[in-house]
């Protein structure tokens, strides 16, 4: 009886450990009370959950990386690994998950909870996209590449938040911020996107760190956890590979009025 007793707990204790409770302590007060949570991945699962992202960019050459859906994983522990990988030949591989195709929105309250990668050379990011956001001229209509955050270990105690407009050529507009935060290396944090028809307001851990009015996207936009090694994050001859970003969330919210 003891024996099946025991084997009772740990079968509920596995349960319990699968299916986290929500925590919102770090959202935002206004958000929880004039906003509700419309779509989200807890990332519990065993795999990655393809009726709400897709492997984004597959065998892409993105300057020093190739994309690969092989970088991605879910961790066991309620998180969804990408990880930065080189193989013995030396060719170095990132990942990217969206939600193209499959979750598109306009405005609302955009938060992840992420632990950030540990070595010089990646860069991590939680961002939005538009399809259309190539063409030039009115990026109300074509909307914005929207950098919820980014990161990377040769600034270690910075969060980057980004605007970015009018395609990547010669017509490419950009606007942004860098945010001290001194512990953003250790631990998870939660970053956090308000997206209204006037304005993007951000948020790390809870609290405001910068607003835009700057090309304000009135056009569909789809989620992004990404991978890159493009140079931005350092030389990645100087880190030591795998490494990774943890996503423990990704949550999005929608005004009740």
């Amino acid at each position: 009886m003891k024996k099946m007793l025991t084997i009772l707990i740990s079968l509920s204790c596995m349960f319990m450990s699968c299916s986290k409770e929500p925590d919102n302590s770090l959202t935002p007060a206004h958000i929880l009370s004039n906003y509700h949570l419309a779509w989200s991945d807890e990332f519990d699962g065993s795999s990655v959950d393809l009726s709400k992202w897709n492997y984004r960019a597959e065998n892409t050459v993105r300057n020093y990386a190739t994309v690969s859906r092989n970088t991605i994983s879910m961790d066991g522990k309620g998180n969804v690994s990408l990880k930065v990988t080189k193989d013995n030949s030396g060719k170095y591989f990132v990942g990217q998950l969206g939600t193209q195709g499959i979750y598109e929105t306009t405005y609302g309250y955009f938060e992840c909870r992420a632990k950030m990668n540990a070595q010089i050379g990646p860069h991590v990011a939680f961002w939005l996209q538009s399809a259309e956001m190539g063409k030039v001229g009115d990026p109300v209509k074509n909307g914005t590449e929207i950098d919820v955050f980014e990161y990377h270990r040769k600034t270690p105690g910075t969060v980057y938040h980004n605007l970015h407009w009018d395609g990547y050529g010669v017509d490419h507009k950009t606007t942004g911020k860098q945010i001290p935060v001194a512990a953003i290396g250790a631990g998870f944090h939660t970053f956090g996107l308000e997206w209204t028809k006037d304005a993007y307001i951000f948020y790390v851990d809870g609290e405001e760190t910068w607003r835009s009015s700057s090309a304000v996207s009135q056009h569909k936009e789809y989620l992004i956890l990404s991978t890159e090694l493009t140079g931005w994050g350092g030389d990645p001859a100087l880190g030591n590979f795998p490494d990774e970003v943890l996503f423990d969330y990704v949550r999005v919210y929608k005004s009740n009025y």
